[in-house]
């Protein structure tokens, strides 16, 4: 009898041991995996996303003063594709733990090299590489789902914000990209096939010679003289240089072009151009 009551319970333990590798449920609070491109490389975030379920958040669930490892689960991860400035201070390409330590009107926000905090209590200050502050903004409305999203985004620029229950907190990023893209335009116009129109289009938005711009504008455009894009692009540059009468000449080049190739988005961008030149 007893062999058989032992026998009876192993063989209840193996069943319930099978159906608990077998069973999958939601988890409470999923990962997420964020890859942003930015400036000429890409931010990469890994964080588990805890939701409010009627709890009071900051303060309480999440007290103030305190190390937090930003999310829930798994440590908190930001990869930097490239060198970065945060609130002014540099902070190299690699790898780093996101913490914070939230407050009410004010985040201290800490870069470390400790790749897997998830208890306070094993955090480590001598390994922060970089600390800033971030003030705290206050939403109308409550958000769920904690989430952290790279918003505002420009060649160089970008914000990242962390947001849950009504606080909204946004971190400045920017690279500096201009040096680099610089020295590739100076090497590829030592080369036989120059790129031209994109390197026009560089000196156009970011404040550059517009002259030689323009002079890169009509190399690009002799090379390809039905590329009606192109056409709309040295118009701007022209308008930016107070050649009015050759912009709007140029302009009425693109709208040809553009009507041949059936693209009424560049007829109508190029009608614009027109008639703010009027």
């Amino acid at each position: 009898m007893k062999k058989l009551f032992i026998l009876l319970t192993f063989a209840s333990l193996s069943y319930l041991s099978n159906q608990a590798q077998q069973l999958k449920t939601p988890a409470p609070s999923p990962p997420q995996y964020v890859k942003q491109d930015f400036g000429l490389s890409s931010i990469e975030l890994s964080y588990s996303r805890p939701s409010v379920k009627g709890r009071q958040i900051f303060g309480d669930l999440v007290p103030y003063g305190k190390v937090w490892r930003t999310g829930a689960n798994a440590a908190t991860t930001i990869t930097f594709g490239d060198d970065v400035k945060i609130d002014g201070k540099k902070i190299p390409a690699g790898k780093y733990g996101l913490l914070t330590i939230p407050g009410q009107e004010e985040w201290t926000i800490i870069f470390s090299k400790q790749l897997d905090v998830t208890n306070p209590a094993d955090y480590k200050q001598d390994q922060d590489v970089l600390r800033v502050t971030a003030k705290a903004g206050e939403l109308p409305f409550s958000v769920e789902t904690f989430i952290i999203l790279f918003n505002s985004m420009t060649s160089n620029t970008c914000d990242m914000e962390l947001i849950w229950d009504k606080t909204d907190v946004t971190v400045p990023i920017e690279t500096d990209i201009d040096a680099n893209i610089m020295a590739q335009i100076d090497n590829a116009m030592n080369k036989d096939n120059r790129p031209y129109f994109g390197a026009a289009m560089y000196y156009l938005d970011n404040g550059k010679d517009l002259n030689k711009a323009l002079e890169w504008f009509n190399k690009a455009t002799e090379q390809n003289p039905k590329a009606f894009f192109m056409f709309y692009q040295k118009a701007r540059c022209e308008a930016k240089l107070g050649k009015k009468q050759d912009a709007i000449a140029t302009a009425q080049k693109g709208i040809a072009l553009a009507k041949e190739a059936n693209n009424n988005d560049y007829v109508a961008l190029n009608e614009k151009l027109i008639a703010s030149l009027k």
